[in-house]
């Protein structure tokens, strides 16, 4: 089936102005300033976008699909997320991954609601282990995990936080060259996702590890690096030896704000090209005192990503196609998806993303196939109301 999008105001991400996208199956086919002659073939869905924003749909790198919380107890885990709440927010593409609770949350369950979303029509990949180390896994083993499972393409870990397995430099070195290897060798990224907790050290332990080792930064991915004007600063020093910081979106107990603090990381001279955003979407996000004690919680959502992708552009004063890259194809290479996904081009995968002039979803394609239309889900999950 064909689809023609006209009249849109296309960032692929860089701001190319008015064209039009013909879609091919799952596929984008050409692009082009005029492609209205394509409106002759019979059977086209054609979709008049009238000059509204167009560009390629969201890749959301931190994502509790199968729910998270727990840290106040069995009644405060998170509810898995529903297909629409990734859709109705312009996600197209996700990583899933476990957190604090890696008991009652099985890794099993995560590949399962992984291939669900799939199985709709987006894009899921998934992340072996949890804050625990050594790590937990489904064949006993985090290369025989990432080298044998296609959806797998690396492992979390929490580091510098107290509910992490404190983790050395020296074991996070042995475990990111037990990532590397197996991605080689199964042709892969090769992810070490680092949750950043609060605690003193911050970086300290990936600072020693790619300091007494020959593992590559971009091996590594920090993320939450939004928690404190230091771990901004670490970030910042990460990132200029040649690593990928992620800051999620919108957290509360961050004192910078994490707009401001993506800010902050530009204004220190950090690299644009290695700095995404994602969402922590049904994780919880909790507030503990001083003695650890956990005193609130509140729930992330892929809402995020859109709110702080408008507060770049029009409080901080990012421009929107360099803030865009912090979305699509930044994480996109980070996934091993470059070319593929977070981009628009003849042979990218179509999906497709139309704002109004507020950053809200008018409507989303993923794969060729529509998700949301004029503001609404077309498409939801079996069990949705």
């Amino acid at each position: 089936m064909l689809k023609l999008w006209k009249n849109c105001d296309l960032y692929v991400p860089a701001h190319l102005g008015k064209q039009d996208i013909l879609v091919l199956g799952g596929q984008i086919w050409k692009i082009g300033s005029d492609l209205s002659a394509w409106e002759a073939i019979p059977e086209i869905e054609v979709l008049d976008l009238g000059g509204s924003i167009v560009c390629p749909g969201l890749i959301d790198l931190h994502v509790h699909v199968t729910g998270g919380g727990g840290e106040q107890g069995p009644a405060s885990r998170t509810p898995e997320i529903q297909l629409s709440e990734l859709t109705k927010n312009g996600v197209t593409t996700v990583l899933g991954l476990l957190g604090t609770d890696g008991i009652s949350r099985s890794l099993e369950n995560l590949l399962f609601k992984c291939c669900a979303l799939e199985q709709y029509g987006l894009t899921a990949k998934m992340l072996t282990g949890n804050y625990r180390y050594p790590s937990p896994t489904l064949t006993g083993d985090v290369a025989r995990d990432i080298a044998l499972i296609d959806r797998i393409i690396g492992v979390k870990i929490a580091v510098s936080d107290h509910r992490s397995s404190n983790i050395s430099g020296e074991e996070l070195a042995r475990l990111a060259t037990e990532v590397r290897v197996s991605s080689m060798l199964a042709g892969k990224a090769g992810l070490v996702v680092m949750h950043m907790g609060g605690g003193e050290q911050r970086m300290a332990p990936l600072f020693w590890a790619l300091e007494h080792s020959d593992v590559p930064p971009e091996t590594f991915l920090p993320t939450h690096c939004c928690r404190s004007p230091q771990l901004i600063s670490d970030a910042v020093r990460f990132n200029k030896m040649g690593g990928t910081i992620d800051f999620t979106a919108d957290v509360a107990e961050s004192e910078a704000g994490t707009a401001a603090a993506v800010y902050s990381a530009l204004q220190q001279g950090a690299d644009p090209s290695r700095i995404t955003m994602s969402s922590d979407g049904c994780g919880s996000q909790p507030v503990f005192d001083a003695h650890g004690a956990c005193t609130g919680l509140t729930y992330s959502t892929p809402a995020t990503l859109l709110q702080e992708l408008r507060r770049m552009v029009c409080l901080n004063g990012i421009s929107f196609d360099t803030a865009l890259r912090f979305f699509t194809e930044n994480p996109a290479r980070v996934m091993g998806l470059a070319g593929i996904k977070g981009t628009l081009h003849p042979g990218a995968d179509a999906d497709l993303l139309a704002l109004d002039n507020g950053y809200a979803v008018t409507h989303l394609m993923a794969r060729g196939k529509p998700f949301v239309s004029f503001g609404k889900a077309v498409c939801k999950g079996a069990f949705e109301r």
